[in-house]
């Protein structure tokens, strides 16, 4: 039955010490999940609608040419665009298309660094001409920056990404412009011939289709003025009739440009003509840098008041569109930096706020883990209360237990043997006769004297100030006529100052050491030395006994009662003994 109780409540200390191990465990997951879910609650954030109403605002003001409009809310669609994840053709759109605005502004650097922006994303774009139109206005940048070379390579990869024949023969016709500006006229007329031959249509738009037939003309008039073929002017009046019928103003810019100066050298009023058409064209259309290419023209082709006219148009044309340009750029850049000041400052607040929220979750959190701790220390704590509490029980039961046994011991050897003899002697002797009184007399003193020692050995040990009185006494009734006890140093203790248990235990030492003693030695002289070294007291014992070999000493059980008392207040031992060498113990143990 008692070894029942044992095995159930070991095992139930076995589970509580698991329990709690697992109790720890889970609570620190299940906080760290915590922090987890309310992190991606915070930063998981979808601007996707807000980002297409943004660029569809740009577009209607890209439409109807309000540039500072448009690329103000291209500027905010990027601001929220995240173009690894899921905004990378909105991103790109957006710049190219504040790229393009730029570029119209003949701001050509800024439209460079824009487009550069969009390079790095160009892989995630599923559809192409995206890519496309990056690489066609990387190219004009590189065209009015009068590197040609850069313009072309441009040119011929938007060149491999068009898919149909009308797009190719638009990215060709820009090749062709390379090539007049280059003076390279045969080269251009040989792309253009083929392209004008065909006349290659748009897919759904007769519009599109007849405006590029007319700029391949156009250009093909001018190759072949340059190098001297008489189709140039039939070219051209084929382009002229187109702009006509579509009353483009834009248009007829080139051409009557064109005419004026094909006939510059064989017809001075006509070419003159053609010049004011040009100009009026640009008037028409509200292009100031046509204009000033037209005022250039009529210049050159007047004389007297009508010269100092268009010079001073000219002029003060010149001024106005650097001051615009400038202007344009200043805006742009302030659009810009006003969007990056705002993006700056909203993303300030918004990591301000996600770290207020995440630092009251992390405040919950610790709040969690201090009751967490607070259990589980409130367990530990009753679980270390019982335990304790019941192994000192266990160490009070089993000391009574070991010392009933030690007292039975004493009883058995000590004393059963005499009390039988005396009663053998008792019932077998006439104790009328005065020798036989006398004896049995003797025989019950001396049971009388065994019982009041073994008595004294288990009795309560008086600790006060007659603990010295108490020592002496215990260590005197060892004393025969046989066996003489030295003691030294005794008086030399302030046994005060020595707390209780040190001196029970030292009684119980010392009382141990002599009872084997008497047992197992035969010694005729003991000495017990004490000294206080450095609040430690050092015992040594002596007698010249027997002696023993220590491995094969018959009273182990004893020692080993000596070194756990000792050990028990942190003291240490050390044994020596020999056969014939007597027997020495030295403990010392602090106060």
């Amino acid at each position: 039955m008692k070894k029942t109780l044992i095995f159930y409540k070991n095992h139930f200390k076995n589970r509580l010490r698991i329990n709690i191990i697992y109790f720890i465990i889970g609570s620190l997951f299940f906080v760290q999940s915590c922090e987890r879910k309310t992190e991606k609650k915070i930063i998981k954030q979808n601007h996707s609608a807000e980002i297409k109403k943004l660029i569809e605002k740009g577009n209607y003001f890209f439409d109807r040419v309000k540039n500072d409009s448009a690329y103000l809310y291209f500027n905010k669609a990027i601001s929220l665009c995240e173009p690894k994840k899921d905004h990378a053709e909105d991103y790109v759109f957006a710049l190219t298309c504040m790229a393009n605005i730029q570029q119209n502004s003949s701001d050509y650097i800024a439209s460079e660094e824009s487009l550069t922006k969009t390079l790095p994303y160009l892989k995630y774009l599923k559809n192409p001409k995206f890519t496309y139109n990056v690489y066609t206005l990387i190219a004009y940048n590189y065209y009015y920056s009068f590197d040609y070379k850069s313009a072309i390579s441009y040119h011929l990869k938007a060149l491999k990404l068009a898919k149909t024949p009308f797009k190719k023969s638009v990215i060709l016709n820009d090749i062709v412009l390379v090539y007049l500006t280059q003076e390279k006229y045969k080269e251009a007329a040989e792309l253009l011939i083929p392209l004008v031959a065909k006349k290659i249509k748009h897919e759904s738009d007769q519009n599109k289709t007849d405006f590029n037939y007319s700029l391949l003309l156009d250009n093909l008039g001018y190759c072949y003025y340059k190098i001297g073929n008489p189709k140039a002017l039939d070219c051209l009046n084929k382009s002229l009739k187109i702009k006509l019928e579509q009353n483009d103003n834009h248009g007829l810019i080139g051409t009557y440009n064109t005419l004026s100066t094909y006939y510059s050298k064989t017809d001075a009023n006509l070419s003159k003509m053609y010049a004011e058409k040009a100009y009026s064209s640009a008037c028409k259309a509200n292009s100031a840098i046509y204009k000033a290419n037209g005022l250039a023209m009529l210049i050159q082709k007047s004389e007297g008041d009508e010269l100092k006219k268009y010079s001073l148009d000219f002029i003060k044309l010149a001024d106005s569109f650097t001051v615009a340009r400038e202007k344009a750029k200043n805006q742009f850049a302030r659009i810009k930096y006003d969007s990056d000041l705002d993006k700056a400052e909203n993303l300030f607040l918004k990591t301000q706020k996600i770290e207020n929220v995440l630092q009251i979750e992390r405040q919950n959190n610790r709040t969690k883990i201090s009751y967490i701790i607070i259990l589980f220390t409130g367990t530990l704590l009753l679980y270390l209360f019982f335990h304790l509490t019941s192994k000192g029980k266990k160490e009070k039961n089993d000391a009574i237990y070991t010392s009933e046994i030690r007292i039975s011991k004493k009883l058995h050897d000590e004393l059963a043997n005499n009390v039988y003899q005396t009663l053998v002697f008792a019932e077998s002797r006439n104790l009328e006769l005065e020798e036989n009184k006398e004896e049995l007399l003797n025989n019950l003193d001396l049971l009388y004297s065994k019982t009041r020692k073994i008595s004294k050995e288990n009795s309560t040990i008086k600790t006060d100030k007659s603990y010295d009185l108490v020592l002496k006494e215990m260590i005197s009734g060892f004393k025969t006529q046989d066996l003489n006890i030295l003691l030294n140093g005794f008086d030399t203790i302030d046994w005060n100052e020595v707390d209780k248990n040190k001196k029970i235990t030292l009684y119980r030492v010392l009382q141990e050491l002599l009872t084997n003693m008497k047992t197992h030695s035969n010694a005729s002289l003991v000495g017990i030395n004490l000294k206080k070294m450095h609040k430690n007291i050092t015992v040594i014992y002596n007698d010249n006994g027997t002696g023993t070999n220590i491995d094969t000493i018959s009273f182990k059980s004893g020692l080993h009662n000596i070194e756990s008392r000792i050990h028990n207040i942190k003291g240490d031992i050390k044994i020596d003994s020999a056969p014939d060498r007597g027997f020495k113990v030295s403990f010392n143990f602090p106060l």
